[in-house]
């Protein structure tokens, strides 16, 4: 059976980023600051927001221009490291 290649993505682009964490006050807040730090300029006002059916976890989408996956890469590496995000997609 041979290995089934990933679509490659070609750079930049826009790419969806669904960030899911633990409802607060500032979570929408502190999402925006990190996508900012690693990709400026993003339309903060096309961000989606969505509550969990039992409202315990809010799932942020936000669109970027995605240079590469080096960005990537570190964006979701300093979202996961606040502690307070448990998935980004």
């Amino acid at each position: 059976m041979s290995d089934v290649e990933r679509p490659r993505i070609e750079f930049p682009c826009d790419y969806p980023v669904k960030i899911i964490g633990d409802v607060a006050a500032d979570f929408r807040a502190v999402v925006e600051a990190i996508v900012e730090r690693h990709a400026g300029g993003f339309a903060r006002e096309l961000t989606t927001e969505r509550l969990s059916a039992n409202g315990r976890f809010m799932s942020l989408t936000v669109t970027i221009v995605a240079t590469g996956p080096a960005q990537l890469q570190a964006m979701f590496e300093e979202l996961k490291a606040t502690g307070r995000v448990h998935m980004v997609l």
